[in-house]
């Protein structure tokens, strides 16, 4: 008797546990929608068109007097809302530590963004101001909201679990992605048996986006719990927490230097990502649905080339092969450099390429980090991991929009974010990894 009224409170906390876990796998299915139908496919060409509206004879605009290429326009607003994000997430973070109230703050982001995404249904005529506006908030909400998001996976998965219930979720959202993106494929090929212009069409993909955020959120916020908060004065304010966590990194120096690789060549992926549509629309003149095909493509292969790096890992080591991967992002964007226009097979292939190498390169990245936190620190590292992250994704694209802006050439703009991954692999490959993962207090694999 005495050992079923012990294995009943387990059992419940297990399906708890269980009932949380499929909750948070739904956040992700809800909120992925967004980076691929909104930030990857529709907004930069289609915000872009409309601030070449609003320009004067010289193709500029002037957001509160200042003069910008139109066509640079979306890459300076997508580095804007990173700057917001960091802003906000140590403030956010903080928080939610002191209050244990992760809830509450997430459907705050959640909701915010979900908003600011269905208000783009609004972007018609010459609103590129309006849409500048709407980007920022979508963009640094659904920051703050994958901070807190990712905040729960040490709750509610134990150690053993968190690289199967992360893999899960970050299935899920590529799902998630491709199958909102067929929908979108045919609502825009078809929008004149829909009665929509294909300005109108767009605009209704990129609300609908911002509707499956807000509603597929309501999953997770009614599974996951919020736990007690730490004890009182464990969790400084997010400027202090920041900095106690940069200062005690600086007593593993080599964690921090493979920490800086990473963020380097990360940011050349994200910019890679957020750009590569306004590449295909303006430089190679290629059609929308040419675009929806060609990222429904990397969709799909990013989970074939996940599983399949996962594999040469497990032969060749994760430093070895995120390097390998690295290379392939290389000679993948200057293979980009010399596309011919309207040549859609062509982006096709690019496209693969990019496709293959995105979710290994990424999830290897964070496995490996993962080996180089000291024990007992997890969770404040990795929250600088993701701080660190949003921190430097802003330079890419101001780097692209900076080329684009001084040579009028998108070649050159996408041929410039070379330097992210030469800069990344170089300072990755000079990392001693065998010997951080030791400095850091962990056991060394046998291949890593």
């Amino acid at each position: 008797m005495g050992t079923q009224t012990v294995r009943a409170p387990v059992a419940d906390e297990a399906a708890g546990l269980r009932r949380e876990r499929h909750g948070w796998y739904v956040y992700d299915w809800a909120c992925s929608v967004y980076s691929t139908s909104v930030l990857t496919v529709f907004l930069g060409p289609y915000l872009t068109a409309v601030a070449e509206r609003a320009a004067d004879a010289g193709g500029y605009v002037h957001p509160l007097g200042v003069p910008v290429r139109a066509g640079s326009f979306f890459a300076y607003t997508v580095s804007l809302s990173v700057i917001v994000a960091v802003v906000l997430m140590p403030l956010v973070g903080s928080a939610a530590d002191r209050t244990g109230r992760r809830k509450p703050l997430l459907a705050a982001a959640a909701y915010t963004g979900a908003a600011a995404t269905t208000g783009m249904f609004l972007l018609d005529g010459d609103r590129y101001l309006l849409g500048g506006v709407l980007l920022v908030v979508a963009n640094a909400a659904q920051s703050v909201g994958m901070m807190l998001y990712n905040s729960y996976l040490p709750q509610i998965a134990p150690p053993e679990q968190r690289d199967a219930v992360s893999s899960r979720g970050w299935a899920l959202g590529y799902a998630a992605g491709s199958l909102v993106l067929v929908a979108d494929l045919v609502l825009y090929s078809a929008h004149d048996s829909f009665g929509l212009t294909e300005p109108a069409a767009v605009r209704v993909c990129l609300a609908s986006a911002g509707l499956w955020w807000g509603a597929f959120t309501l999953v997770p916020l009614r599974r996951l719990r919020d736990r007690r908060a730490r004890v009182a004065g464990a969790a400084a304010p997010g400027a202090r927490q920041l900095a106690a966590t940069v200062r005690d990194m600086r007593r593993h120096p080599l964690t921090l230097a493979f920490l800086l690789a990473y963020l380097v060549y990360n940011d050349g992926i994200q910019t890679v990502i957020s750009q590569a549509s306004v590449y295909g629309s303006e430089e190679l003149g290629l059609g929308q649905s040419t675009l929806i095909g060609a990222v429904l493509l990397v969709q799909v292969l990013a989970v074939a080339g996940a599983l399949a790096m996962g594999r040469l890992a497990r032969a060749y080591g994760a430093q070895r092969t995120i390097l390998g991967s690295l290379v392939a992002w290389t000679l993948t964007l200057a293979a980009g450099y010399f596309l011919p226009a309207r040549a859609p097979v062509w982006f096709f292939v690019l496209a693969a390429g990019i496709g293959l190498v995105l979710g290994g390169s990424q999830a290897l990245s964070r496995s490996l980090f993962s080996h180089l936190v000291p024990p007992g620190k997890e969770a404040e590292y990795f929250s600088a991991y993701e701080l660190s992250d949003r921190g430097m994704s802003w330079l890419g694209p101001l780097l692209f929009g900076v080329t684009y802006q001084l040579t009028g050439s998108y070649r050159s703009a996408i041929v410039s974010l070379v330097a992210f991954f030469v800069i990344g692999s170089v300072l990755l490959a000079r990392v001693p990894v065998r010997r951080a993962i030791g400095e850091a207090g962990n056991p060394v694999p046998e291949r890593i």
